[in-house]
């Protein structure tokens, strides 16, 4: 009986841990990974006001369970950001938002370098199984015609090709609006982020379910 009375509770435990909610992961909350350069970092701003920060708060303030990563790096080409993906990721990273390439306009670097730094970011994510979210940026008008329609076409060209979620102006709402950007017309301010996380926050909430649903098999994008 005793032998009878053990065995039945090892089934049923074996039977509940085989449940939706018997994952080691299940409770814990979505980690999604800002990947970026000043603008991810929060350059100029108090910690809380942040891209991440505030992304965080308005993702809880609407029910999510989750945390955002601060992996922005002051300066950051692509092909920077691409060299310290490794140690930049935590092991818990559930989906990653990827916002580079403003330096590399600003720096002049060619649009084919940047289109393939980020390449292999993607491709490294892709790997991994962790779903993505391009935010992409726009060069300064005083590159040139020929430099700024090259530059645009990056981002909807790797979406397309990598088919990963896509938003296509991480400054949308906030760029050459002067009330939300600092004075260097560079680097929105608190109220610019706050814009540019309202703008985003259907965007990113598609990444989440992404993250959500993927878990453990990779991404089906």
């Amino acid at each position: 009986m005793v032998r009878i009375g053990l065995m039945g509770f090892v089934a049923a435990a074996l039977i509940f841990a085989s449940g939706p909610q018997a994952s080691a992961a299940d409770g814990e909350p979505t980690v999604i990974v800002a990947l970026g350069d000043s603008l991810t970092a929060g350059y100029g701003l108090p910690q809380n006001q942040s891209f991440p920060a505030q992304l965080e708060a308005a993702l809880k303030a609407r029910g999510a369970d989750v945390r955002i990563v601060n992996a922005g790096v002051s300066g950051d080409t692509a092909s920077a950001a691409e060299k310290r993906l490794d140690w930049a990721l935590p092991d818990d990273a559930g989906a990653v938002i990827v916002e580079l390439g403003g330096n590399d306009a600003l720096q002049g670097i060619p649009p084919e370098g940047t289109k393939a730094a980020l390449a292999k970011i993607i491709e490294q994510l892709k790997a991994r199984g962790l779903p993505v979210l391009l935010a992409g940026m726009e060069a300064p008008r005083n590159m040139g015609e020929d430099y700024v329609t090259a530059f645009g076409a990056i981002y909807p060209d790797l979406a397309a090709h990598y088919d990963v979620l896509l938003y296509p102006f991480f400054l949308e709402g906030a760029a050459l609006n002067d009330g939300l950007m600092q004075k260097d017309g560079i680097h929105p301010n608190g109220k610019g982020v706050a814009k540019i996380v309202e703008n985003m926050l259907p965007k990113v909430e598609e990444l989440l379910a992404r993250a959500r649903g993927d878990a453990g098999s990779g991404e089906e994008d």
